[in-house]
């Protein structure tokens, strides 16, 4: 278990020094929050209701989708996973701890957002931070869990790198959290659903649990984490 904690400390200070997760999972995150959320606030006072919640939708979707696959493929699609053969350790390990560490990063920034932006836009905080935070969680898992996909299927980074904008913008441009989704046409509504930002965004977004918004991003992680584990056998080979 030390060895493991351990492991996930290094892949944390690793990662810290990669500029594509210091990129996708804080500095673009947070500057686009410090300017649209001055934005949105100044044209939609009534904004200010769910900007944390819009704003982390945004933070967590980019950081997952354009800052893990990256990750995955410099291990997976170098010679890190021969490394890992010759020492005799479990393939799923690089998996496992870039998860583990990019769920922290994301937390971070997740947490970070939720105490700006009282200060700086005077947003309104969630009636239940514990439900709150607990949903966000279950959101990142689910973000991280399409992010692996991407990231263990595709072996190029310019692929990988395409595909996850391809998934990301209209993740975020679908999801309710620049307009409302009663303006899109109802294809477009429909589309939105197939991705997990919309079903976050209502998550988070209510004062209460809601099952109907938590089923579908537990189907698309059960489903994502089965695909995982089939190509991490691939790799495995």
């Amino acid at each position: 278990m030390g060895a493991f904690l351990y492991g996930i400390f290094l892949q944390w200070k690793l990662d810290i020094r990669s500029k594509t997760l210091l990129i996708t999972c804080y500095i673009v995150p947070l500057l686009f929050f410090a300017v649209m959320g001055e934005i949105f606030t100044e044209v939609m006072p009534d904004y200010k209701h769910t900007l944390i919640q819009s704003m982390t939708i945004f933070g967590v979707t980019m950081g997952a989708l354009i800052g893990l696959p990256p990750s995955l493929v410099e291990i997976y699609a170098s010679d890190i996973k021969k490394v890992y053969r010759a020492n005799g350790v479990p393939v799923c390990l690089g998996f496992v701890l870039t998860n583990i560490s990019a769920f922290i990063h994301l937390f971070i920034t997740s947490v970070i957002i939720y105490f700006v932006a009282p200060i700086l836009f005077d947003a309104d905080i969630p009636n239940n931070p514990g439900l709150y935070f607990a949903c966000l969680s279950v959101f990142i898992m689910v973000s991280l869990g399409i992010a692996s996909v991407i990231g263990l299927s595709v072996k190029d980074q310019a692929k990988t790198s395409m595909l996850s904008i391809i998934i990301f913008l209209p993740s975020i441009m679908l999801s309710g959290i620049m307009f409302p989704t009663d303006l899109l046409p109802n294809v477009l509504r429909v589309v939105g659903k197939l991705f997990p930002a919309s079903w976050g965004y209502i998550l988070i977004e209510s004062d209460m649990f809601d099952f109907m918004s938590f089923a579908p991003l537990l189907i698309i992680f059960i489903v994502s984490l089965f695909i995982c584990v089939v190509l991490l056998k691939k790799v495995g080979k």
